[in-house]
């Protein structure tokens, strides 16, 4: 008789601990950091000096510039390697002391267009949109255009508004982004619809400013529906265990009132 207050002894506790098992872990609130935002020198550029071990994906969400403008703008290899103590041009202010803006964000293609100024110091926005194979929204070599999104180019002023479908030219070798021409010269905001069928990597809004004789690129991802609501998502603790644990709490439970009814006799 004296193993069975034991054995109900182990049966409580095998049962508390898998049930606690089954209890979530509270995660810590992430710790709140500042960073100090560089400001624009006497001629306007925003200058930036690369720490030990920093990288361009660090810089991007520090201060809201992207890989590509700090790859394409600092002229930096195709992994944007940096190195301690490099200065990085990563915006344009309009005076020093003013509040840091990011330069235009337009991200060059492998292959782009000859550049060509318009007439009447005008200019050309292209927008390309991609299939975003791997989801980083950043283009790469093979990642093809994609036909039957809607691309919108309208002014801040709101003087010019225009708006194209994107379609796929089997006779082009090259670029196959849409490019709208005769752009006056100003602040532009860039928007993309995604096609049907497709959920977008990225944000479909992009600003920039455009000046006479520019061409200015600017890239859009999506991915297929399909490849989106196949990627892998993240399970909690099995019910199974909670399960178990509960099974041997009342088998303990009932081991319990079994023996004591047994020790009074």
């Amino acid at each position: 008789m004296k193993t069975k207050p034991v054995l109900t002894i182990f049966l409580l506790a095998a049962g508390l601990l898998l049930l606690w098992l089954q209890m979530p872990v509270a995660a810590s609130p992430a710790a709140q950091v500042a960073f100090p935002s560089p400001t624009p020198g006497p001629d306007g550029k925003i200058i930036y000096i690369v720490k030990a071990g920093e990288t361009c994906t660090q810089i991007s969400l520090l201060y809201g510039v992207s890989v590509e403008y700090i790859r394409t703008t600092n002229l930096l290899d195709q992994n944007c390697t940096l190195r301690e103590g490099q200065a990085l041009l990563i915006g344009v202010g309009v005076a020093s002391g003013a509040t840091a803006t990011p330069g235009p964000s337009p991200t060059p293609t492998p292959v782009l267009p000859t550049v060509t100024p318009s007439a009447g110091g005008t200019a050309q926005v292209c927008v390309l949109v991609y299939d975003d194979i791997n989801g980083d929204a950043l283009r790469q070599s093979d990642e093809a255009a994609i036909a039957g999104a809607a691309i919108s180019l309208t002014s801040a002023d709101g003087t010019y508004s225009q708006t194209q479908t994107s379609v796929i030219n089997p006779d082009a070798t090259a670029y196959q982004g849409m490019c709208f021409t005769n752009v006056p010269m100003g602040k532009f905001s860039v928007s993309v619809a995604a096609p049907d069928g497709y959920n977008p990597t990225q944000n479909l809004t992009s600003s920039l400013e455009v000046n006479p004789g520019d061409t200015d690129y600017v890239n859009f991802g999506a991915q297929p529906k399909a490849v989106a609501a196949a990627a892998p998502t993240s399970k909690g603790p099995s019910p199974l265990l909670g399960i178990i644990g509960a099974a041997l709490l009342l088998g303990g439970i009932g081991m319990g009132a079994y023996t004591w009814r047994m020790l009074r006799k």
